[in-house]
């Protein structure tokens, strides 16, 4: 008789293409047989009849443990990946910077000593690049795809922080790129822009939350998404947007798309839960993120594309801070460090929205694990089919949730999520065929994780 680590019984599976009941039996941490009534010996048998089998989910955008602001975001590897997997995220990328005269490997390899003591999911890493060292850079990124370290980002904002990269930067790494089989990821904002309406609003004392808002409002994130899209197609460059949040730039990275261009886009659940109006409440620095939520008409511009599947990704740029950090800019909001909470939100949000019948489960299934895998090249990742690695989460569409810092599990002190209350949640994680979420508690253990090599585009 055959053995088995695990067997999954009579749960419903949900792909891209459809949902279907099905058993799924793990060995050695992959997924070895699916089908009706597998028999066998198990280590463990898990019923999830009524229940929805899902892939585990990819976040493709995070900062864990980044100097930011004056400060350090909230989540180390260690917290914020055991938050991940509490919510239902086996894998989990992190954007380290690099800095002029550092190199792409020095940083990752740096990174990857705590992640493999610490992490308690799968990783990967993007890398930002912040300078090309005199064309080194372009050189050591071959070295860096061999790793399987197959995407960089580039910053068009953040021009003061030395951070910003200019376009002839841009159109090099978009052309080293496409030779590499690699893909540039960007932060489209206008620098010059924001630091114009910044300057004038705080000389008329104008500086509470809203006014961040204000600095970087629509037309400002368009522009530079529209010059990024603009590069990408007349170089023929690979081009992932993150972060979206602007209709006008949504817009124009979907025309590319119409037209041949390799344009990805992500969007963040923030953008299509709040709108800017955040910025008005009392606590509206506990909501300032770069780009920040912007209007009515944005957020149902990527509904609307998400529903049409225009939109290739959700990820999160989980980036948190204490409460008393973003107090330091109560009276000057350029002084409230960037980023929001969300890593653990991000499949309950999404499988919410299907739950309630505004997208389809396949459609969160697509969004955030099935396509994030595809685009980065994370081959065992990303679906239940045999051979991948076993990255499960079971949903129970039935079991009502709502949010709170005193039930999530990162390190920070406050979220926006506070209050939310979801229709269906996650009862079980299981990474690589070995359980790390149950009913509300984490039961795995720092070091489970480990390094996704990805494989370039040919």
């Amino acid at each position: 008789m055959k053995h088995y680590n695990l067997i999954i019984k009579n749960g419903i599976v949900v792909t891209t293409e459809g949902m279907y009941k099905c058993d799924i039996a793990v060995k050695d941490e992959k997924i070895v047989e699916m089908g009706l009534n597998i028999e066998g010996e198990a280590d463990k048998t898990v019923d999830a009849s009524g229940m929805l089998v899902l892939p585990g989910a990819m976040d493709v955008h995070t900062h864990l443990q980044m100097p930011f602001g004056g400060t350090v975001s909230a989540d180390s590897y260690l917290s914020g990946t055991r938050a991940a997997a509490c919510g239902g995220v086996t894998t989990l990328f992190d954007y380290p910077v690099q800095r002029a005269g550092g190199t792409i490997m020095d940083l990752i390899n740096s990174k990857k000593e705590i992640l493999e003591k610490d992490a308690c999911i799968d990783w990967a890493s993007h890398c930002c690049i912040t300078n090309l060292n005199d064309g080194a850079i372009l050189k050591e990124m071959e070295k860096a795809v061999e790793e399987g370290i197959t995407s960089f980002k580039c910053f068009l904002v953040y021009k003061k922080e030395n951070m910003m990269v200019d376009d002839g930067t841009l159109a090099r790494l978009l052309l080293r790129a496409r030779e590499l089989g690699a893909l540039v990821n960007i932060h489209a904002e206008n620098p010059d822009l924001i630091d114009m309406y910044t300057e004038q609003f705080l000389k008329e004392g104008k500086t509470g939350a809203w006014y961040h808002y204000l600095s970087r409002p629509e037309f400002v994130e368009a522009e530079a998404d529209r010059r990024a899209v603009h590069w990408a197609k007349h170089l023929n460059g690979p081009l992932y947007v993150v972060h979206m949040a602007d209709k006008e730039g949504l817009e124009a990275c979907i025309q590319a798309k119409r037209e041949g261009a390799e344009v990805y886009i992500e969007t963040c659940p923030q953008y299509l839960e709040f709108t800017c109006d955040v910025y008005k409440r009392e606590d509206g620095r506990n909501f300032v993120c770069s780009p920040p939520m912007k209007g009515q008409e944005s957020q149902d511009a990527l509904w609307q594309a998400i529903k049409a599947d225009l939109i290739d990704t959700v990820a999160t740029d989980h980036c948190p801070f204490q409460s008393y950090e973003k107090d330091w800019g109560k009276d000057d909001f350029t002084k409230i460090p960037n980023g929001c909470a969300g890593v653990e939100n991000l499949y309950p949000y999404m499988l919410d929205a299907a739950n309630k019948g505004k997208i389809t489960f396949s459609q969160a299934v697509a969004l955030c694990s099935t396509n994030p895998a595809k685009i980065f090249g994370c081959s065992q990742k990303g679906e239940l089919r045999v051979g991948k690695d076993a990255d499960i989460v079971i949903y129970d569409k039935n079991k009502d949730f709502t949010v709170s810092v005193k039930n999530m599990h990162s390190d920070y002190d406050h979220t926006i999520w506070e209050g939310k209350k979801f229709h269906g949640y996650p009862v079980q994680t299981y990474l690589r065929g070995n359980l790390v979420y149950d009913n509300g508690e984490f039961t795995g253990k720092p070091g489970m994780g480990k390094f996704v090599k990805r494989v370039p585009k040919k």
